[in-house]
């Protein structure tokens, strides 16, 4: 089975980041670790009522980190084993630009 995540920005090619020889991150290590890089970033949530769903806390983490952040590449397998793990997805791409996530 297919495992991996994919991060696309306006006007760049997709950020492919392979899962099928990483080990897989708990649930709850994934929830903490979004949770420290939303904070640590200064993320707002998306939703007006504050309400914040663990999709959108990886599109806006996702944004925030934006195409520098993924370079790196520690930090971007980081990002997607805890993306895969919260979202309970083996693939998971994420369009930022259009703030949409597809399994």
């Amino acid at each position: 089975m297919r495992s991996e995540v994919s991060v696309s920005f306006k006007d760049q090619l997709p950020v492919q980041i392979d899962l099928t020889q990483a080990e897989p991150m708990p649930a709850e290590a994934a929830r903490r670790w979004l949770d420290g890089q939303f904070a640590q970033m200064g993320c707002e949530p998306l939703r007006p009522t504050g309400k914040l769903l663990t999709a959108d806390k990886v599109l806006v983490v996702a944004e925030a980190a934006g195409p520098v952040k993924f370079a790196d590449t520690a930090w971007a397998q980081a990002f997607a084993r805890a993306a895969s793990a919260a979202l309970g997805k083996p693939a998971v791409a994420i369009d930022v630009s259009a703030m949409s996530i597809s399994y």
